[in-house]
């Protein structure tokens, strides 16, 4: 997607061949700066802080912090020790443990002086898959957008309701719920997007807010309670939101109040989707509620907000008294019974294990 003129992926291989570069997130949306990754320990910890985050992204972080660890050491134990290591940086998104797999079966039997090419040439596969994988969601997205402009006799804009980012800044490019909207905005297909704040990090406000105002998309930032208000009042045509991880039977872990959205748009009737791409479906869990571990952050990513005063300074501030305890659940799950259908690279589908595998049939043979 473009900057200011320029395009950018959300992570890139730099000019020297070896090191990469993200886009620091923790600095948005009030500068736009480039964080240059050379180690193992710097792609951990641009995952673990929140550097980079979405499912997608942190997966191609990952892919390529085995790289960096390659350079320091190429023989077996290394690379398991580096998989290990970025594997235990964010719990919940299961994109993370399928990089970090798809890397070490690429490894796997290779002899040692041709690993780090390997290395680097897997990871940038995975790179160019998502920025593909994410233009297919994109496009089966834009039809539903585009039913529902039909449903509102073109007469009017289509509203969509989402929550978090699952824009480009969350994948290598495009996003997973954002990049119906990007198409049908390119399209010609009026559409106007009610944007979550998303506590208590913000992403909503703080990240798809300038990603869709960078792209022209018009949007409105609301709290995170105005959707089902809204949605009371026929000011919603269709939720969309990415997920961090989808179980074979359809239930979906995302961004906390996820579900509180879900349960708005089930009792007022209006169709709730999910976008993902395949990296993202776990299939071996089959129950979310018990088989998909919630992460518990910093509590002071809850007690305190950054933001940035009239002078320009940008500075954090408390928000509650200075003694209140304080919990920071990052995910929660929505069962598959509120939601209409999942957003896929193959096309849509009833969230369903029946729905799932009628786009990933080669998955109906062991599940795994």
């Amino acid at each position: 997607m473009n900057v200011d003129g320029t395009h950018y992926r959300s992570i890139w291989l730099n000019d020297d061949g070896w090191s990469v570069s993200v886009i620091d997130q923790t600095r948005l949306p009030f500068a736009f700066d480039v964080k240059r990754l050379t180690t193992m320990d710097d792609a951990a910890v641009a995952i673990r802080d929140m550097i980079v985050r979405g499912a997608p992204l942190i997966g191609a972080t990952a892919a390529y912090g085995i790289c960096l660890a390659l350079r320091a050491d190429a023989g077996d134990a290394a690379v398991d020790r580096a998989h290990a290591a970025l594997l235990a940086t964010r719990p919940t998104a299961v994109n993370l443990r399928w990089a970090l797999d798809e890397m070490r079966d690429a490894l796997r039997n290779r002899p040692r002086d041709e690993r780090l090419t390997a290395a680097y040439a897997r990871a940038a596969q995975i790179c160019d898959d998502d920025v593909a994988t994410c233009h297919a969601i994109g496009g089966h997205g834009l039809a539903l957008i585009r039913e529902a402009w039909a449903r509102a006799g073109r007469k009017r804009p289509v509203n969509v309701l989402t929550h978090c980012n699952a824009g480009w800044l969350a994948t290598v490019d495009w996003g997973t719920a954002l990049a119906p909207i990007y198409m049908a905005h390119d399209d010609g297909v009026p559409v106007h997007v009610w944007v979550d704040e998303t506590r208590p990090r913000n992403q909503g406000a703080a990240l798809t807010a300038w990603e869709l105002g960078s792209h022209g998309v018009p949007h409105t930032v609301i709290v995170d309670n105005a959707g089902g208000h809204l949605m009371q009042h026929g000011e919603v045509d269709l939720c969309i939101t990415g997920t961090d991880r989808t179980t074979a039977t359809g239930d979906v872990c995302n961004k906390i109040g996820t579900y509180l959205k879900a349960l708005a748009a089930h009792d007022n009737g209006v169709p709730f989707y999910v976008a993902l791409p395949y990296s993202t479906i776990d299939w071996t869990v089959r129950d979310g509620l018990a088989g998909i571990p919630i992460e518990q952050r910093d509590a002071a990513e809850v007690t305190r907000l950054r933001g940035r005063t009239a002078s320009g300074e940008v500075v954090e501030v408390s928000v509650t008294p200075d003694a209140a305890p304080a919990a920071n659940y990052a995910f929660d799950v929505t069962p598959a019974r509120l939601v209409t259908g999942l957003v896929t690279e193959r096309g849509v589908c009833a969230a369903s294990e029946e729905g799932l595998l009628s786009l990933y049939p080669e998955r109906a043979c062991g599940r795994g």
